[in-house]
């Protein structure tokens, strides 16, 4: 797959072009992976997608495979250990974060049925396609991002602005902003 066509922005490494072509705007439907993409998301904001990539599996690890039921009961030495875990982004707010939004994410599923159908139901269970000719043509943040960040935000999570969110969108299939260029854009 060396000599496909890709979105530019993955080009700089193996990693980057593994995750695009195997995951990125891929829809996903199922809490544990939406979890996961959303508190990789939030533990990215400042920070580029290569470094939590790079960090992934110790984010992982760190946090029980993203089991959100245990992170939404994480005690002080707990946290207090994340702090220390040179292995992910040691950001006290961040780490905090990824807690409470734990314990909101169970709180959507259980008005919602899953968060899942929570999150689904702004784009009515289909992709958006925004079909960009070129990597200028990806916005940063949408109206519906806007959206979701500030119904998230009365929901009690953290970090979700409106350009986090719109990444997890992107991320997550929500939004297909494959470019013209792109191999997956026919996907």
């Amino acid at each position: 797959m060396e000599n496909v066509m890709r979105c530019s922005w993955c080009t700089a490494s193996d990693l980057y072009k593994k995750y695009h072509d195997e995951e990125w705007g891929v829809p996903v439907y199922d809490d544990a992976s939406l979890f996961e993409f959303l508190i990789l998301e939030t533990f990215q904001a400042g920070l580029s997608w290569i470094t939590i990539l790079n960090k992934r599996e110790n984010f992982r690890a760190a946090f029980d495979h993203f089991d959100y039921k245990k992170i939404a009961q994480y005690p002080e030495d707990k946290i207090e250990s994340l702090l220390q875990d040179t292995g992910i982004i040691r950001n006290k707010l961040k780490i905090r974060s990824a807690v409470s939004n734990a314990q909101a994410f169970i709180k959507v599923q259980e008005e919602f049925g899953s968060f899942s159908a929570y999150i689904w139901k702004f784009t009515n269970g289909k992709t958006i396609d925004n079909k960009p000719k070129t990597s200028k043509d990806v916005p940063a943040t949408t109206p519906l991002s806007d959206e979701i960040s500030k119904d998230l935000k009365k929901r009690g999570f953290k970090f979700v602005g409106s350009t986090v969110i719109y990444a997890h969108m992107q991320a997550t299939g929500m939004v297909n902003d494959h470019t013209e260029d792109c191999w997956k854009r026919s996907q």
